[in-house]
């Protein structure tokens, strides 16, 4: 038996360039993290830049979590399928819980 693709629009889809711009910019920031090291530069401007980029990650960890409120579990509810809300449920509050880990 051979699994079908299945099509799913996620809640990010409609902000998809602008999070790949946000995430090259990261690459930049943590490239340029890479370059303060091989240079030995001063300890705290290197933990000052590595504390952006974790701001920038979670910014856009929260910014990809309030696009799967508003589309996916949202949609789930909405749906009637008490199966489907309750996976959703599931999956954000282990997200939401994942996430406030790495806090």
């Amino acid at each position: 038996m051979t699994k079908t693709a299945e099509t799913h629009v996620h809640g990010y889809a409609e902000n998809k360039d602008a999070l790949i711009k946000r995430l090259h910019r990261i690459e930049g920031q943590v490239r340029g993290i890479e370059r303060m090291v091989g240079d030995d530069r001063y300890c705290i401007d290197i933990l000052t830049q590595i504390a952006a980029a974790n701001t920038a990650l979670e910014a856009l960890a929260l910014t990809i979590l309030d696009d799967h409120v508003r589309h996916c579990v949202t949609g789930a509810l909405a749906s009637g399928d008490e199966t489907e809300a309750a996976v959703k449920t599931e999956e954000l509050l282990e997200a939401v819980q994942r996430f406030a880990r790495t806090r």
